[in-house]
């Protein structure tokens, strides 16, 4: 299936075949606008000149993945950061998984089993965990028995609350309409 995320043709491409990029897009999604987030690993990967690879990112000198993610444009608000979380999550899909991002989710048996692998993942949150599961459910087809459940309410049918939900620009401003409403909720 094609991703949407950050309405970049090629940027999109790349999330769609690739579960690393997707990953690290998931895990840049903080502090920023999510396309600018889910556009990052394609930005890592043009600077790199090829696709990413876990065992390359795990493998590198810190600084100079840093400079990768630093150059201007920065690849996120806090490039250093991220640049060390990116690789935190590369070395654990390494040692757990084989180097391959796609395992985290493809022999889940169960939602719950991979919320629990999702969670297990550095920089990933229970909630960051759940959006990625609704994203997984509602756009690539992995629905291992109860996802929706574990999803919680990011896994809801006809919800606009997430990343999940966004497959093209309409879906995209109903997304940041919710949002807006429910920090305009939150401050009362």
């Amino acid at each position: 299936m094609y991703i949407r995320l950050t309405q970049r043709p090629e940027a999109d491409e790349l999330l769609g075949r690739s579960g690393l990029a997707l990953l690290v897009g998931m895990l840049l999604d903080q502090q920023i606008p999510m396309e600018w987030a889910f556009q990052g690993p394609y930005t890592i990967s043009e600077r790199l000149g090829h696709d990413l690879d876990a065992r390359e990112i795990a493998a590198m000198d810190p600084e100079a993945f840093a400079a990768i993610l630093s150059a201007k444009p920065a690849v996120h608000r806090y490039p250093g950061s991220m640049a060390g979380r990116i690789r935190q999550l590369a070395a654990h899909l390494v040692d757990h998984y084989d180097g391959d991002a796609e395992r985290v989710w493809t022999d889940a048996g169960s939602g719950a089993e991979l919320l629990r692998r999702l969670t297990g993942l550095p920089g990933f949150g229970k909630q960051k965990a759940q959006i990625f599961l609704a994203l997984l459910g509602k756009q690539l087809g992995v629905q291992p028995p109860g996802w929706r459940e574990a999803a919680g309410a990011y896994g809801e049918e006809g919800a606009f609350r997430s990343v999940a939900d966004v497959v093209d620009a309409g879906s995209l401003a109903k997304v940041r309409a919710t949002k807006q409403e429910a920090k305009k909720a939150a401050k009362k």
